[in-house]
């Protein structure tokens, strides 16, 4: 495959893509994929933060950016060491560098979104990043943000079809098999760790 056909057939032939990722130990755009990622996670968590109320835009944006795409990075390298290590309890066999290729190449839909976020912050500016903004009362900008907000909800489903599809591959397992894994560390560590943290957050406050 060319580098093209990468980011083009992975979208309606994701098991062409990944068996080639696999059969070549193909990592070329890896780490700026996981950065881009990184950077859209973190907008994300942006806007739901409300950070605009005690941030300038800019501020907001060179934070999401820096942060994103950092600890973004990171944060994927531990979900792939866990999918590798939990699929192993399933048989399953492929190491972490394996199952970050997939989950590099499967965030593909994830950092499209990025178009549709800088086109919010276009149109909104700073008031996306605000928890009481008016700037969408106006009927033709509500058309806008839930159009926008649909087809980003779209793509991260995507992207969740894309790793489900890609563990399956390179784990040789069925299709239940690889929800499975995909789950296996988010309810086994993930969701205990950001208990843990709530409740830890709550006593110190």
């Amino acid at each position: 495959l060319t580098d093209k056909e990468i980011f083009t057939k992975i979208w309606f032939s994701p098991r062409l893509v990944f068996r080639y990722l696999e059969q070549n130990n193909y990592s070329k755009f890896g780490p700026i994929l996981l950065v881009l990622a990184g950077i859209s996670s973190g907008i994300d968590r942006s806007i739901s933060r409300s950070a605009g109320d005690s941030m300038s835009l800019w501020a907001v944006l060179a934070i999401a950016v820096v942060a994103g795409g950092l600890l973004g990075w990171i944060s994927y390298y531990i979900y792939a060491a866990l999918i590798s290590w939990t699929g192993s309890w399933i048989k399953g066999t492929s190491d972490t560098s394996s199952i970050l290729r997939v989950l590099a190449h499967a965030l593909i839909p994830s950092i499209a979104s990025l178009a549709i976020l800088f086109a919010q912050i276009g149109v909104f500016g700073n008031g996306l990043f605000q928890s009481y903004s008016d700037l969408i009362h106006d009927l033709p900008l509500q058309v806008f943000y839930y159009f926008t907000l649909f087809i980003s909800a779209v793509l991260s489903i995507w992207t969740l079809v894309l790793l489900i599809i890609g563990v399956s591959e390179v784990q040789k397992f069925s299709i239940g098999k690889a929800i499975l894994n995909v789950l296996l560390p988010v309810l086994l560590f993930l969701i205990p760790i950001a208990i843990i943290a709530f409740v830890l957050g709550d006593l110190f406050r």
